[in-house]
């Protein structure tokens, strides 16, 4: 007596020789069709390249910027020259007076003016707090970032000078004391060189592969529904487009097997590439990108739903590529954002996914310990497959319905 029962066997073998051909067509499509090509293969191939390249130098160095000195004293010309010999600021123009310094930032010669009044050398000579004003370019907070540090850092060392010449001290240590009474080391953790990309980037990789995969998936569905008659996702004469299931699995092993090479591409080859902090277990990072994978193909399908053309999924997800980068809480801390978006954060895989592939690739964290994340990934995972499954059903059933017809 066979240990299968033959009818149960008859039908899982129709299952998966229907998941099969789904999955060879959907294959077939991805490297046929230039758009899912395009944003499956090259622009996750390509693009991180692209992006990390430009922002490969991780800070910015030499800033220009012009100087309106109304003081013409020695100090003014100290502070002057010590922020000149910064590795951060060049003082690139001398201004009359602020107006002339504006209109050297609108020809945008110059990002950022030092402004020191007549009275800073009086009123330091007196006693009182002397004052410089800083105007930055706030068009690129790099720029921000060198002009104003760069300030403080010179006036700081220039107070210590002052400091230093009016105490009665005797020896250098004791002027050590009067510059620096607390010793203080900072050290940048996780981002050594504070750069930019170190910062910024491994969440943009993880934006790329959930963008990339539902920008192709949807294009397919607008495919799908630009070659039925009737405007459905499903096929209305194809004999093996026969159940939700197999259409949402044969779908997605096809966009699984395309995603396992461009996501150990991003999460394991541009970082080296780059010289990233990594710091990643391999097996962790394998845990954490599996659930991960999975919410974005099924994210994806579950919203391709909604795309009746080819070129709506474009302004359907390219648009909240950056709200969805801010709402991760990477480039904006979490605790501002507004509970509401918070709660709209939670929708999108990419939010818990920027953060796990952040804690375990740069700051070296076990599965254990991003496993509130992990969890929450499946729950998406799992909610969007029914979500899907609901969608490609309801497609079945209209297909069935018109071929009948």
């Amino acid at each position: 007596m066979s240990i299968f029962h033959k009818p149960i066997f008859h039908k899982l073998k129709e299952n998966l020789t229907d998941v099969a051909y789904i999955w060879r067509q959907e294959m077939r499509q991805v490297f046929r069709d230039e758009g899912m090509l395009i944003f499956l293969v090259i622009v996750p191939l390509g693009y991180p390249l692209l992006y990390s390249w430009i922002y490969n130098n991780e800070a910015v160095h030499e800033v220009p910027v012009v100087v309106v000195d109304q003081s013409f004293s020695q100090l003014s010309r100290q502070f002057i020259r010590d922020c000149d010999a910064s590795p951060d600021v060049h003082v690139a123009f001398h201004a009359e007076d602020l107006d002339e310094a504006k209109s050297l930032v609108s020809r945008q010669l110059v990002k950022g003016i030092y402004v020191i009044p007549s009275d800073f050398s009086q009123r330091i000579i007196r006693g009182e707090q002397g004052t410089i004003s800083v105007y930055c370019d706030m068009s690129l907070m790099l720029f921000y970032k060198c002009i104003y540090q760069t300030a403080m850092v010179e006036a700081g060392r220039l107070g210590a000078g002052l400091n230093i010449k009016r105490s009665d001290n005797y020896t250098k240590r004791e002027d050590a004391i009067t510059v620096q009474p607390l010793a203080v080391e900072d050290v940048a953790m996780f981002n050594p060189s504070g750069g930019y990309g170190s910062c910024i980037l491994p969440a943009v990789l993880m934006l790329i592969l959930q963008q990339t995969l539902a920008l192709g998936i949807g294009m397919s569905a607008g495919t799908s529904r630009e070659r039925n008659k009737n405007g459905h996702l499903i096929p209305d004469d194809d004999p093996h487009y026969r159940g939700a299931y197999r259409i949402v699995w044969g779908k997605a092993i096809c966009y699984a097997m395309v995603c396992a090479v461009t996501s150990a591409y991003l999460a394991l080859v541009v970082p080296k590439l780059f010289s990233f902090p990594h710091l990643a277990n391999q097996w962790d990072l394998l845990w954490m990108m599996i659930p991960y994978i999975l919410a974005c193909i099924f994210f994806g399908m579950a919203v391709s739903c909604l795309v009746r053309y080819r070129e709506n999924v474009m302004l359907l997800m390219v648009f909240v590529s950056v709200p969805l980068l801010f709402l991760t809480g990477v480039s904006w801390p979490e605790s501002n954002i507004p509970s509401a978006w918070q709660g709209v954060s939670w929708l999108f895989p990419s939010t818990f996914g920027v953060r796990a592939y952040i804690r375990v690739n740069t700051m070296g964290a076990t599965i254990d310990q991003v496993l509130p994340e992990v969890r929450i990934m499946w729950i998406q995972a799992a909610a969007y497959l029914g979500l899907a499954c609901l969608v490609y059903r309801y497609q079945f059933r209209l297909a069935k319905k018109y071929a009948n017809v």
